[in-house]
Order: C-alpha cells, then structure tokens, then sequence
C-alpha cells in the first residue's frame, strides 16, 4: 500500500486538551515564607503621615491585599505579604506607594505607582548638576519652583509628572520618557537658562513626544 494513502486515511491526531494551571499565590512562589519590606518614616513626615494614615492604609490592606502597621517606636512602615496576596510584586508596589508619600508626594498622586506598572520615582541632587553654595543655591531653587510655584507647575502639566522640591533633593514621579524629559527641563533652569527659553524648549519635545 502507498504510504501517502495511507497517511490520507488515517484520522488526524487531535491535541489534548490546554491545561488550566491557576496562578500561584504570594506565598507559594516564596515557599511559603512571608516577605516584608520595610519603610523608614522621616522625622518631619509623621505628623502628615498620621493625618492621611487610612488613605494609605485602605488601598494597600483591601486592594493590594498586603498587611501594613506602623511601628511607633521604630518610627517606620512595616508591610508583608497574606496568604491571600494575588501577586508577589503587590508588596514592592506598596512599598515603593508609601516611600514615594515618605518623599513628599500627596497620596493621590503617589497612589499612581499602586496602579500603573510603567510609573517610577527618580531623585537627584542640584549639586549632582552643578556645584552651587548660598545664595547661588537658593537663587537656583528659586527658579525650580518660579512665583507661586509657576514653574515648577508649568513643567508638571506638560510633562505629565509630579515633582517635590525637597531643599536641594528633587524627585519626579512619572514614566520613563517623561522624567526624563522634565528632569532636562529642571537641569536646564539650574543651569541658569532663563524660564521663557526652557518652556519653548519643552513645548517642542513635548510635541514630538506626543507624535511617537
């Protein structure tokens, strides 16, 4: 008999059946082993902290379903993982949530990096930029943040990020083609380019962002 005929007669081999694996929980990717993380409270953010204590406390405890409690005499944010936490990455977010507060963001903001994978916080120093003492220093803060904070708000909308001006530190919160952008907007003012000149500059870069 011919083979190719009796390959044509044969009924074809079916698949079996896709096996439905259901994700593994928190403590079972960690061998059953709680992970902690733990977050260090500044002295001059505790008293914020206590005000907004259930804002942070309520999308962590019921949303990410990660335990938190605040070590008084330790003065830090104590997190771990429940046999209930649906993602082992839950307690990372968490804890990068509460740092970001730590850094000076508003929760509602901070609550971001809860939600959204691609958003990070990046910090850097004015000195990291250029070297600069006394009144040269607060001239350079000074126009970080512009009258009223015009500047500073100015580079926030069109950029897309949130930044605190913590003394001489700096932290944006954002994605990474963002900060990157508002972070050469700030160099550049610390640099001493004149406002009016960064934000034309920034209204370019930010257009052809938005053309990508």
């Amino acid at each position: 008999m011919d083979i190719d005929n009796l390959r044509a007669e044969q009924p074809p081999a079916t698949l079996p059946a896709k096996p439905n694996f259901q994700p593994l929980k928190a403590h079972e990717i960690s061998d059953g082993h709680v992970q902690f993380r733990k977050v260090t409270v500044p002295q001059h953010r505790y008293t914020p902290l206590k005000k907004v204590w259930m804002e942070i406390y309520n999308p962590i405890f019921e949303q990410m379903k990660i335990d938190i409690r605040m070590n008084l005499k330790k003065r830090r944010v104590e997190l771990k993982t429940r046999t209930d936490t649906p993602d082992i990455s839950n307690l990372q977010k968490c804890a990068d949530f509460v740092h970001a507060f730590m850094l000076g963001f508003d929760v509602c903001d901070a609550v971001a990096l809860l939600r959204l994978d691609e958003l990070y916080v990046d910090s850097f120093e004015i000195k990291d930029v250029k070297t600069l003492r006394g009144e040269h220093l607060s001239r350079a803060i000074g126009r970080l943040s512009g009258k009223g904070g015009k500047t500073k708000f100015a580079i926030e909308n069109a950029t897309k990020t949130r930044i605190v001006i913590a003394d001489s530190k700096i932290h944006i919160l954002g994605s990474f083609l963002n900060i990157k952008i508002a972070r050469d907007s700030l160099c550049s003012l610390i640099m001493g380019s004149p406002a009016g000149k960064v934000y034309s500059k920034l209204r370019a870069v930010t257009a052809r962002a938005e053309m990508l």
